[in-house]
């Protein structure tokens, strides 16, 4: 008997670092991941390349990590949020110096034989710097808000110009998450984002009527009557989005005139892949078959044709998704919607139940930047969405941004793990 007591102070003592973690979240990152290291596998099976277990080696290194941030007190990144900031900074002007260039971009710097990419990390650094900030005063004001926005736009200008746009767009993702939980209105966020709106809106021939702009005109009086109701000088704020979104819409325009044709295609061929089957729509279409051919129950793990025969380049990146859906089914995808759908939750509810913003922000900021890469990288790979380069999370090959995740995984955990105690 005693010793049975024994046994279970030792294995609570053990514990107490990590007394309060989240250990469903935790499990369903790893198990993520290394699910990823399966499908990794199955895709490189005939090309003699062992990628995977790469993958599932830094798992066991991002796994570390996160256990050792989780007992970590995050309060203390507070006092750290500029050095971060000015460090994520230098490392992506130094990608422009001595970076390494592949497939047409200059992301990667090498460390001892390692790729790292910078903007990975740098996603987590903006996070942490967000936080902070939002935790000293909230976006309840325009000019708060436009301080955040102006704290994010130097790092997403920098990896913009690598050129990387897919990550440049997970800035703007994690930025606005942010201002949202950080009390920004949100009809001044459908403002910030209306320009861009409506410079599509202007542009899709579809939703013309006799020659006549109907959705956007429609977006363009919607825009005046939010700013009417949300900014502060009423009268002169509606007029001032009616005036931006109708200027958008026409610069837009002048803008699209101004591309080469090559690169009107790059931005709509997801609409269209058929147009140009060998080329830039190659990969849209074979992804868009082997998740098809999947149907139900897949054709088994191994046994995907286009995934065996790599008709699909870079698969075990971008497209690794596809390769579940061949050989998983649309019941394999589901529950790979599922375990993401229930990491997300945790961190909704990590978020709720933090004891101050700065946590509860650090959660939102993860939260914002893993469900927007999924979108994307799920529409991507279904045709939905332009293909931008964004990867599946804790799932596509990288080192950088697996490690990335874990460190965010972590972060989330400092959290949970220092919250108040319940006492009774």
């Amino acid at each position: 008997m005693f010793q049975n007591v024994r046994v279970k102070i030792r294995r609570q003592s053990m514990l107490q670092p990590w007394h309060q973690v989240d250990w469903l979240l935790l499990t369903l990152a790893v198990g993520l991941a290394l699910f990823g290291g399966v499908m990794i596998r199955s895709v490189e099976l005939n090309l003699g390349e062992k990628n995977w277990l790469q993958h599932w080696g830094t798992t066991g290194v991002g796994l570390v990590l996160a256990l050792s941030i989780a007992r970590s007190r995050y309060e203390k990144l507070m006092d750290w949020k500029w050095v971060i900031y000015g460090t994520i900074n230098l490392s992506l002007i130094a990608v422009r110096f001595i970076g390494t260039q592949a497939l047409g971009a200059q992301r990667w710097i090498n460390v001892f034989g390692f790729h790292v990419q910078p903007s990975e990390f740098a996603k987590v650094g903006v996070i942490i710097t967000l936080a902070a900030l939002l935790h000293e005063r909230n976006a309840n004001t325009i000019p708060n808000m436009f301080k955040i926005m102006g704290v994010t736009a130097v790092p997403w200008a920098l990896v913009f110009l690598e050129p990387n746009l897919g990550t440049s767009l997970v800035f703007g993702a994690i930025t606005l998450g942010m201002l949202y939980w950080g009390n920004a209105n949100p009809g001044w966020l459908i403002l910030l984002l209306s320009p861009v709106v409506s410079a599509i809106l202007f542009n899709v021939k579809i939703l013309w009527w006799q020659n006549l702009p109907v959705v956007w005109g429609v977006w363009v009086i919607a825009m005046g009557a939010i700013g009417l109701f949300t900014l502060p000088k009423r009268w002169i704020g509606s007029v001032g989005a009616l005036v931006v979104n109708a200027v958008s819409g026409w610069l837009g325009h002048v803008f699209w005139g101004l591309l080469h044709d090559y690169q009107k295609q790059r931005l709509i061929l997801f609409l269209d892949p058929d147009q140009d089957p060998l080329g830039g729509g190659y990969h849209l279409i074979q992804s868009r078959i082997a998740i098809g051919a999947g149907q139900l129950w897949g054709r088994g793990l191994y046994q995907g044709t286009q995934t065996q025969l790599n008709f699909i380049p870079e698969q075990h990146t971008d497209f690794i998704f596809s390769a579940i859906g061949e050989e998983l089914g649309f019941v394999g995808c589901v529950a790979v919607f599922i375990g993401f759908w229930l990491i997300f939750l945790r961190l909704v509810m990590i978020a709720q139940s933090a004891k101050d913003s700065f946590g509860s922000l650090l959660a939102i900021g993860v939260l914002s930047m893993m469900v927007f890469q999924l979108i994307i990288n799920v529409g991507m790979n279904i045709g939905l969405a332009p293909v931008t380069g964004v990867p599946l999370p804790l799932l596509s090959y990288g080192r950088s941004a697996l490690l990335s995740n874990f460190i965010a995984i972590g972060l989330v955990e400092s959290v949970a793990n220092h919250r108040q105690r319940s006492r009774f």
